[in-house]
């Protein structure tokens, strides 16, 4: 909570405008977003290609910066930081979960899901840790590498290892993309609960209505800008609004 006992948004965007280029050859890719991320919450973002979603997560999570505006996690104003301090708030308070897994080759799913903690010299609350492994249903596996792990466990492994520092917020760029529909359906369980369950935050960008029927809520983006805010989406409601943003 901040001062006026308010809850503090997990994350949020003031103001922020995202141009890449200059002169004739400018694109503005964000236009003047404002939008918060509550705490605790499960927030889809959707629109058709090229309308933004992707640079909004990566400017929120601080992957890139805002041309103007201001972009914070929890209070922390990201444009204060230099690079290693970004870094470093990177690799405490923000988990990354992305469509192509990225996980180590040589290191064991364990060595993967403890490698944010590894790199910040940190050992992590091990109780934790092992609640999102029961959770994640890997206990099995913890000592197979990538290759011995079929698609939908490579991904259980890159949420544990997005859950294992208890950060403020979860970033998930297409999660689902590269399974099918069953391993699919389980990773967005497994989120759905550690937001449930453990009052994680996650914000996910996709373009499946049913992966963002998961979500409490949905942003709809087109052309940079945050054209609808959807709150207990449903599959169908989603298709209809992409469709009139498609027309």
């Amino acid at each position: 909570m901040n001062a006026s006992g308010t809850l503090t948004a997990a994350a949020r965007i003031v103001d922020g405008t995202k141009t890449y280029g200059s002169g004739d050859a400018a694109v503005t890719a964000l236009h003047d977003i404002n939008v918060e991320f509550a705490g605790a919450q499960f927030t889809a973002i959707m629109g058709p290609s090229g309308s933004g979603k992707s640079t909004l997560m990566h400017c929120i999570a601080g992957l890139d910066r805002l041309t103007s505006g201001d972009a914070f996690i929890g209070e922390t104003r990201l444009a204060d930081l230099k690079d290693k301090k970004l870094t470093e708030l990177r690799r405490s308070e923000v988990g990354f979960i992305f469509q192509s897994f990225n996980l180590v080759p040589t290191l064991t799913a364990e060595e993967n899901i403890n490698l944010p903690l590894s790199l910040g010299g940190r050992n992590g609350d091990r109780e934790w840790i092992d609640t999102v492994i029961d959770t994640v249903g890997l206990r099995d596996r913890l000592s197979h590498r990538p290759n011995e792990l079929s698609g939908g466990q490579q991904q259980r492994v890159a949420v544990a290892r997005a859950l294992a520092s208890r950060p403020t917020i979860i970033f998930a760029d297409e999660p689902t993309g590269n399974l099918d529909s069953n391993s699919g359906s389980e990773v967005l369980a497994f989120m759905r609960r550690a937001v449930d369950e453990f009052g994680q935050t996650i914000v996910m960008v996709t373009h499946d209505a049913n992966a963002a029927a998961t979500a409490d809520r949905v942003l709809f983006l087109n052309d940079g800008e945050i054209v609808h805010d959807m709150a207990e989406p449903t599959a169908d409601r989603i298709l209809d609004t992409m469709k009139s943003i498609g027309s």
